[in-house]
């Protein structure tokens, strides 16, 4: 299923429900909480279709045939107002692409291990190279960011990974998104190593990439369709500089740091080579 907007007015979603399902097109609605209602495109071989029509009925959704077919699909409806929960990993897929939730599936299974007696097996086979010889170990310099020490640790990364890097993922492809976590990682953790060793692991740094890259596109580079919140830009930040300021917790702040100087630097190179829109 494809996700296609939230609407704060049920009766006109299901305006244009009704005029879809009119052109057999089923769109199901689910309600998010707070008033708000998600739409979802079923059937994604008419993704191009329905988001065509979707701009022409937000553009006028009075108009009177989107009122006809809700006049004409009222018999056939079990209820004026059915809204479908989509499954938990139905919603999961439909912001993520193969690259995003592979990574994912990686970092849990691998966090698993660590908790049933392999993690130091597993921290000696993918920590960041440290000893001589281990730099030409390629893997070491991106395997580290799949390891993660507490539930927390790893809850905050893949979550942030899941609703930034699938965002990228769905717009830019899955190779974009692999070219940013490998430069972000071995950056990151090159960045972290020079400052406090190896003894460091976690997502946090793609992360921060990630939070850069998005923050660049979406001000240089708009026509893109790609940008971020500001507050989670603030949120982001202010967590990277508590991290220098707290002497209790054991925060990779120069991965941090390094991941979101490697995030803008791509974000800027790629905003430089995005093709204009044609409004511009």
């Amino acid at each position: 299923m494809i996700r296609l907007m939230v609407l704060d007015n049920p009766r006109l979603a299901q305006a244009f429900i009704d005029y879809m399902a009119s052109r057999q097109i089923p769109i199901q609605m689910s309600a998010e909480g707070e008033g708000r209602f998600a739409l979802w495109l079923i059937d994604s071989q008419y993704q191009v279709e329905t988001e065509a029509e979707l701009n022409r009925f937000l553009a006028e959704p009075n108009h009177k045939r989107y009122q006809a077919a809700s006049w004409d699909m009222a018999e056939t409806r079990k209820s004026n107002f059915h809204y479908h929960t989509p499954s938990f990993m139905g919603m999961i897929k439909a912001k993520a692409g193969p690259v995003t939730l592979s990574l994912m599936l990686v970092c849990v299974v691998i966090f698993v291990l660590q908790q049933i007696g392999f993690g130091q097996a597993i921290f000696n086979a993918l920590h960041f190279p440290a000893v001589d010889g281990q730099q030409w170990q390629l893997w070491r310099w991106l395997s580290h960011a799949v390891l993660h020490f507490s539930v927390m640790h790893i809850a905050f990364n893949i979550l942030w990974w899941w609703q930034l890097g699938g965002d990228i993922e769905k717009k830019l492809g899955s190779l974009k998104l692999l070219q940013i976590f490998a430069i972000s990682s071995a950056l990151s953790g090159a960045g972290q190593y020079w400052v406090e060793g190896a003894n460091f692991g976690g997502l946090s740094g793609v992360v921060y990439a990630l939070v850069g890259y998005l923050w660049i596109l979406g001000s240089k580079a708009p026509q893109l369709g790609l940008s971020i919140p500001r507050q989670i830009v603030g949120f982001m930040l202010l967590w990277l500089v508590l991290g220098y300021m707290q002497p209790f917790m054991a925060i990779a702040n120069t991965a941090h740091l390094a991941g979101l100087a490697a995030g803008l630097i791509i974000g800027l190179i790629d905003s430089m080579k995005a093709p204009r829109s044609a409004t511009s």
